[in-house]
């Protein structure tokens, strides 16, 4: 016993933990220092609860050099290490091999949640191939009796998923795990890929806490609860396993970064602090002071492939007339798959006269590509896979007979240096000859997969590699996927940021075939989403709820395609349908009746006067069930600055002809005029307690209509 005591009194001397804070004006993380490991303490609240951690962060125990397994001992170098109230640098030397690993937390907002990063370099002469390192370890010390639920979100991708908003307990036993990556592709009754993010509240007092990773690459999370204890892991996506990436001398790794943040409100009240957080933190400023965003935006793709140069100006000239800010020409404007000059037989004065023609409108200019597929075009600069310097950059060999689809052909590996610098420079010219204010990318522009030895990332298993074709694109699978996609994501994001630096005021659109690549890290590298790939109403109304819960709303873009519209009331239900956050018509307006042209530039005024203001900034509260088609469904918005806000309401095909929604946000003892846009019911005033409290009775004679109600504080 005594000398079990002497010894723990000269451990203590040796090494004595230190102890560190970070945070800011919602959120405080307490950390250690320990010899071997840091640990989280507590992430709190401020004012509020707090989550007891207790478990050292699981540093890699080994490295290959030389195809050997080192062991590593991390020591704790306080020396090195930084500390100051916004941020925690935190440095742990392995004397040989020789590394550095620092393990910072930052405060980069006065509200909102905290960062987190791993940072490991190689100080040494060696290459060295890594293990995973997970970006974030929580072990929170719970109360067995306590009941808690987990929020996720699915993304739209295809089309929009049969639940989206996963509200789930979370009791003894319950274990989770959720994944992202650039593609999204599940097949039927698979689980889909998670916007990577979820949300721990407990049900018997306001008190919770949050996290996500900021990448775009292939990710995961676990959460698993038993006894007294919620633990998990978030990062890098282990599977397949087993993982592992190049290190090479004087390079460093890091972990996707993470966030974390407690919060005392319930699942609007947290979205909407991330919301203010993703803005000031992800979001590019220049994007966010432009007074017109989000843009109301006309896209060609109503028409699919066979857009043409003719058919652009009419849709132009027309969209010019309604209001339109933005005409974007979709795919259909190319020659072929990786040659992104325009189809001189259909564009025969090229895409930059009529980027021209837009701008003498008024008007900016948006064009679709799928910029990183190689396809079989012989023109001079296209991206051609038999060509010999092309053909090492893809992610697979492709047979002799093997054609692209109409827009889609095989991914090149951004992660090879030489195809990276191809992309920056083909953007740049696409950017630049067709006079471009928006770029979109559509496909799969981030491999997942590759069965290339000689490429930067880490190589394929042989005996496990999987290539399949899914609607008509090659794809690989084997143990290397999660190396593949981390490679490619980084050069993903320098070609994003390259192209910004170049055209500060270039807009860049996110498709992925439709919401398979929304996340944290594309928000840092983008300036909206396409949410879902199927366009009508009603999947539009359910993705932009699900996502809603995570990203700003004037990041989400819904896309209104043409819908049977036999009465102008169905008319303006497909129009407000898409008009909650970033509003884009893929119809040729010429094909509208006067009526509802009449009735279009209406909608489109008052969107960019009273919806645009508050889609920017407001709060947003989910004040009625997630869309089902049948029965009413409804969105919020309202800003406390201003005391002023919308109601979205709408019906859908049931015979109840009238709803109750009970509003959130409001001033309890202030008084509100309501007008209904439409004339549903009569205008009334009344007070913040009793709009919070016995709600507003809306009245829609028609099923699937709709209405807006606008708030105004009365003076």
């Amino acid at each position: 016993m005594i000398a079990a005591l002497v010894a723990a009194a000269m451990l203590c001397a040796h090494h004595e933990v230190r102890a560190f804070t970070v945070g800011n004006d919602d959120n405080r993380v307490r950390l250690q220092a320990g010899a071997e490991a840091p640990r989280v303490v507590s992430l709190e609240r401020i004012g509020g609860d707090s989550w007891k951690g207790n478990i050292d962060e699981a540093l890699i125990p080994s490295a290959i050099i030389d195809g050997v397994d080192k062991p590593l001992h991390w020591r704790f170098d306080a020396k090195a290490s930084r500390s100051s109230g916004k941020s925690v640098t935190l440095v742990y030397d392995n004397v040989e091999p020789a590394l550095r690993l620092t393990w910072e937390w930052m405060a980069r907002a006065t509200r909102g949640p905290l960062e987190h990063t791993i940072r490991i370099e190689n100080r040494g002469s060696h290459e060295m191939w890594l293990p995973l390192q997970n970006s974030f370890r929580f072990r929170w010390s719970v109360p067995a009796s306590r009941s808690l639920q987990e929020i996720w979100i699915d993304k739209g991708a295809g089309e929009a998923p049969p639940i989206g908003t996963h509200i789930v307990s979370v009791g003894e036993g319950y274990s989770w795990r959720g994944t992202s990556s650039p593609f999204a592709h599940p097949l039927t009754d698979e689980a889909r890929e998670i916007i990577p993010y979820f949300f721990v509240r407990a049900y018997d007092k306001p008190t919770g806490w949050y996290t996500g990773i900021e990448f775009s690459g292939r990710v995961a999370m676990s959460l698993v609860r038993h006894g007294e204890v919620l633990e998990g892991t978030t990062g890098l996506n282990a599977e397949p396993a087993p993982f592992r990436t190049r290190l090479a001398p004087g390079a460093t790794f890091a972990t996707p970064t993470i966030f974390v943040g407690a919060t005392d409100g319930d699942i609007d009240h947290t979205a909407n602090t991330l919301h203010r957080w993703v803005c000031e933190v992800l979001n590019d400023p220049a994007t966010l002071r432009d007074p017109a965003y989000p843009l109301v935006t006309n896209n060609s793709w109503g028409s699919a492939m066979a857009i043409s140069e003719a058919q652009a100006q009419r849709m132009m000239g027309d969209a010019h007339r309604l209001g339109f800010e933005m005409f974007h020409v979709d795919a259909g404007w190319f020659r072929n798959v990786g040659d992104w000059r325009a189809d001189e037989k259909k564009f025969p004065h090229g895409i930059g006269a009529l980027a021209d023609r837009a701008h003498k409108l008024g008007m900016r200019f948006g064009l679709w590509a799928d910029w990183a597929q190689a396809g079989i075009g012989t023109s001079p600069g296209a991206l051609r896979v038999d060509d010999p310097n092309v053909r090492p950059w893809l992610i697979t060999d492709t047979r002799p007979d093997w054609k692209p689809a109409q827009f889609k052909g095989i991914t090149i590996d951004l992660g090879v240096p030489v195809a990276k610098d191809w992309a920056s420079r083909e953007t740049e010219r696409i950017v630049s000859e067709n006079h471009l204010d928006m770029l979109e990318h559509d496909g799969y522009v981030v491999a997942e997969g590759c069965d290339r030895s000689d490429h930067p990332h880490a190589p394929p298993d042989p005996a496990h590699i999987k290539r399949y074709t899914d609607d008509e694109f090659p794809f690989v699978e084997s143990t290397n996927d999660t190396d593949v996609s981390l490679h490619a994501t980084r050069a993903y994001y320098d070609i994003q940021s390259a192209l910004k630096r170049a055209h500060p005021n270039l807009l860049r659109e996110i498709c992925n075939d439709g919401g398979r690549m929304i996340d944290f890290g594309s928000a840092a590298h983008g300036d909206y989403f396409s949410i879902v790939d199927s366009y009508d109403p009603l999947s539009n109304r359910q993705a932009f709820y699900d996502a809603s819960h995570v990203l700003p709303p004037a990041m989400l873009e819904s896309y209104v395609k043409e819908w049977s519209t036999p009465t102008i009331e169905k008319f303006r239900y497909m129009l407000r349908s898409g008009m909650m956050g970033w509003f884009t018509v893929m119809i040729d307006t010429n094909s509208w009746s006067p009526e509802q042209h009449t009735v279009a530039a209406d909608e489109i005024s008052f969107y960019k006067k009273t919806l645009r203001p508050l889609i920017r900034g407001a709060e947003l509260y989910h004040v009625a069930a997630r869309p089902d088609g049948n029965g009413w469904d409804g969105l919020e918005y309202f800003d406390p600055a201003r005391d002023r806000g919308v109601l979205y309401a709408f019906r859908g095909k049931d015979d109840v002809e009238q709803h109750t929604f009970t509003l959130r946000g409001l001033r309890a003892a202030a008084r509100y005029r309501l007008h209904f846009k439409d004339a549903s019911s009569p205008d009334r005033t009344l007070t913040g307690r009793e709009l919070q409290q016995a709600g507003i009775t809306v009245s829609l004679p028609q099923a699937e209509s709709s209405d807006i109600v606008t708030i105004e504080r009365a003076r």
